[in-house]
């Protein structure tokens, strides 16, 4: 059984809320250069992109469980997160899929990566909720730092949900992502994260963000988990 804590349910101290186990990885048909995926009632075609001579970073061009685990979530559980009309940015979108799932769920999404992946994420983003979604998503340009709000300051740039799948791995930016959760935090906003956990610089961050955060674990299935941050009053 798949245990499910949230604070948006208000349970008492006692009570916990138990959901049927679910796979995290959707149904997938394979074929030669793009992945179909099945989620809110529809097929979601997703093309990744591997270039390694245009890409240092090829992370952001595949697909992640991390990924898979959060669409899957946040699927399963519209009661306790309610995406209708809600702004929600998503960092690190990659090839577009969680932006894709949350827009047909009705949210108004920014989704942002590295400026090299922005092409196949807008690509598959545009090709999957065209005509399906009554809010268009925005493809933004954001490389996470400690002075992201040069760029998105905060007053202009309110968002009720924040949503991140598979952003902690082996590189050399977590401080910088933290300081740019923190950026997008506000008393009103929703950090929801899911990772699979691989090496120990995961639960170091993950010890740094319970710190920045009033931290719950909403899922878990082995390694995978999934994190709910909220601000610190």
């Amino acid at each position: 059984v798949l245990i499910v804590f949230s604070n948006s349910v208000k349970p008492s101290d006692a009570e916990q809320q138990t959901v049927k186990t679910f796979s995290w990885a959707a149904s997938v048909i394979s074929s030669y250069g793009k992945d179909t995926y099945h989620y809110v009632g529809t097929d979601i075609n997703i093309y990744e992109c591997i270039n390694f001579n245009e890409f240092a970073d090829a992370y952001g061009a595949v697909m992640w469980p991390g990924a898979l685990a959060l669409c899957s979530f946040l699927e399963n559980n519209r009661d306790m997160v309610n995406l209708e009309d809600k702004q929600v940015l998503e960092l690190g979108s990659g090839t577009g899929l969680v932006a894709i799932v949350a827009s047909l769920l009705g949210a108004k999404v920014t989704a942002t990566d590295l400026p090299n992946f922005l092409g196949n994420l807008r690509a598959n983003v545009m090709r999957n909720i065209r005509g399906r979604s009554r809010h268009i998503p925005q493809i933004c340009p954001l490389t996470w730092s400690f002075d992201v709000g040069h760029i998105y300051p905060s007053h202009l740039h309110r968002f009720d949900f924040v949503l991140a799948a598979d952003v902690v791995y082996h590189h050399h930016y977590l401080d910088e992502l933290l300081a740019t959760m923190s950026h997008f935090c506000h008393p009103r906003t929703t950090i929801i994260w899911a990772n699979k956990l691989r090496i120990v610089t995961d639960i170091e961050f993950i010890e740094k963000f319970k710190k920045e955060f009033d931290t719950t674990l909403l899922a878990e299935d082995g390694d995978m988990k999934i994190f709910m941050g909220k601000f610190k009053m």
